[in-house]
């Protein structure tokens, strides 16, 4: 299945804790449906001093949230939209916004 939503993205959740949140897609887990963004979702680790100099102390990193409650913002409009597919003239498969019909670059 083609990727709706993609690595450097602006995505907005819409639903769970962080909703209304606005990030961009760090990293896209397709197999486990699930996408890590920026600022949203941040976890705390509690990690032990290393041998190797390392410190511990409390780790702040961004968890995974699930796909279905992200939605893609047009670059154009900044609102978020829903995407589809179009197939170019050249054969290209490119995406597009569904609330405006825009293509989305990236």
């Amino acid at each position: 299945m083609a990727a709706r939503i993609r690595k450097g993205d602006t995505v907005v959740v819409i639903a769970g804790a962080a909703k209304g949140r606005r990030g961009e897609v760090l990293r896209v887990v397709p197999k486990l449906n699930r996408a890590v963004v920026q600022g949203v979702a941040v976890a705390k680790h509690h990690t032990k001093p290393r041998s190797m100099g390392q410190p511990g102390g409390i780790v702040e990193a961004e968890a995974a949230v699930d796909l279905s409650n992200l939605m893609l913002v047009d670059p154009k409009t900044d609102k978020p939209t829903r995407v589809g597919f179009r197939t170019q003239d050249d054969g290209r498969k490119v995406r597009v916004a569904k609330a405006t019909g825009n293509v989305i670059e990236n």
